[in-house]
């Protein structure tokens, strides 16, 4: 009866499968499992000390009042700089809306723009969220395939052919979660001839990984003149300063979009958290070269992991250029047994390497490749040794 009751939005809504394995992974802990977990992109350090003491600062100063619903005027003017010294990108206050986190400020934007039976261009490997954070909007995901032959990124003749009357917009991150890929200068360029002829197209840029890049440069797309007016630039402070929970993501946007997202949020959760969002103006003020200790970190965890992969069975995989991810392909695993049980799919795969190895990774399917797994080296050294000496040794029982 109760099921009756609920809207047909959530019948049709997914859990997300990262928080799921993430939830199982706690729980098998509490029970004394001895469970490392590799499926959440949450870094392993604090934040930066000037950070901290900014948000301390900030509670000694009585920082304790609701703010504007987009943030505080000093936070929106810091990240219009931020934007101007990181990425090119010219954007007013007025065009700036603070959220609790990167998700409300991709679900704001949705809840804007999109109507049911509109279509949203999504490649994949995507981030778990986009493809239900659409269907929640009633819209309609249109996924491009992309693979590792291509390093994970779409071609502009795959884009035009993608595209229809309905396509209202188009989401990606890049540095990509969860393959690690990024778009060069180029490769963005000849996607941008293809939105100069489909103006009526956004182009949603997830650029939360953006300094965590290790041999190509990040550039965002919003810099083609030709197309500004058309993009949103999405970003937060949970990757790069490891504040996942303070939970502070923003927007620069066409001033239209800016003004309807700040409606939206002001009708759900109004301003993000006062404290987080004075600490976040320490955060973007400092040079990203204040953080480098970190990005130098997981380029030497990448390395390792990549290393140790070259042992294991069935894992095939490329050599991502930022985040902190690994995709490796798993495909040839499906059909073989280990210790008594048939693999299939990457679900079977993933939950597998949890019971057997006591590793929690991320299924394949969640991200819309289900031959892959997503394994997070977010973690320190000697967790991500010990948890890739247990997937071998399970793997080649």
């Amino acid at each position: 009866m109760k099921n009756r009751l609920l809207s047909h939005r959530l019948k049709n809504l997914s859990y997300s499968q990262t928080l799921a394995m993430s939830g199982k992974a706690r729980e098998l802990k509490k029970k004394g499992y001895d469970i490392i977990n590799l499926s959440l992109g949450e870094p392993n350090f604090f934040p930066p000390d000037f950070v901290l003491k900014a948000a301390k600062k900030a509670i000694d100063e009585g920082f304790h009042y609701y703010t504007p619903v987009s943030g505080y005027l000093e936070l929106r003017e810091t990240i219009c700089k931020k934007f101007l010294r990181d990425n090119g990108l010219k954007y007013s206050t007025s065009q700036i809306v603070v959220s609790t986190g990167g998700k409300q400020s991709i679900m704001n934007v949705l809840l804007s723009l999109l109507n049911k039976d509109d279509e949203v261009l999504i490649p994949s490997p995507y981030w778990v969220s986009y493809y239900q954070m659409v269907k929640l909007c009633e819209a309609s995901p249109v996924i491009i395939p992309t693979t590792m032959k291509t390093n994970f990124k779409i071609h502009p003749k795959q884009l035009e052919k993608a595209i229809t009357p309905k396509t209202k917009l188009f989401i990606f991150s890049t540095p990509c979660n969860p393959t690690g890929s990024i778009y060069s200068y180029q490769e963005l360029g000849n996607l941008v001839e293809v939105f100069k002829k489909h103006s009526k197209i956004i182009i949603l840029s997830d650029e939360i990984y953006e300094h965590i890049c290790y041999s190509v440069k990040h550039t965002s797309i919003g810099v083609f003149p030709d197309i500004q007016n058309q993009v949103i630039t999405m970003n937060g402070l949970s990757k790069a300063f490891s504040m996942t929970g303070w939970r502070i993501g923003y927007i620069g946007a066409p001033e239209w979009i800016s003004k309807s997202c700040d409606k939206i949020q002001g009708q759900t959760t109004s301003c993000a958290n006062s404290i987080a969002q004075r600490a976040a103006i320490s955060a973007l003020q400092a040079s990203p070269n204040q953080i480098g200790y970190m990005i130098k970190e997981f380029k030497k965890r990448r390395n390792l992991i990549l290393e140790m992969m070259k042992e294991i069975p069935g894992f095939q995989f490329n050599n991502p250029d930022g985040a902190f991810y690994v995709f490796p392909n798993v495909s040839d695993l499906f059909g073989k047994k280990f210790n008594g049980k048939i693999i299939h799919n990457s679900d079977e795969l993933s939950t597998f390497l949890l019971e057997k190895a006591q590793v929690a990774t991320v299924s394949g399917s969640a991200f819309g490749d289900n031959e892959s797994l997503r394994i997070s080296y977010a973690s320190t050294e000697e967790e991500i040794i010990k948890a890739l000496t247990r997937i071998k040794q399970v793997l080649n029982s």
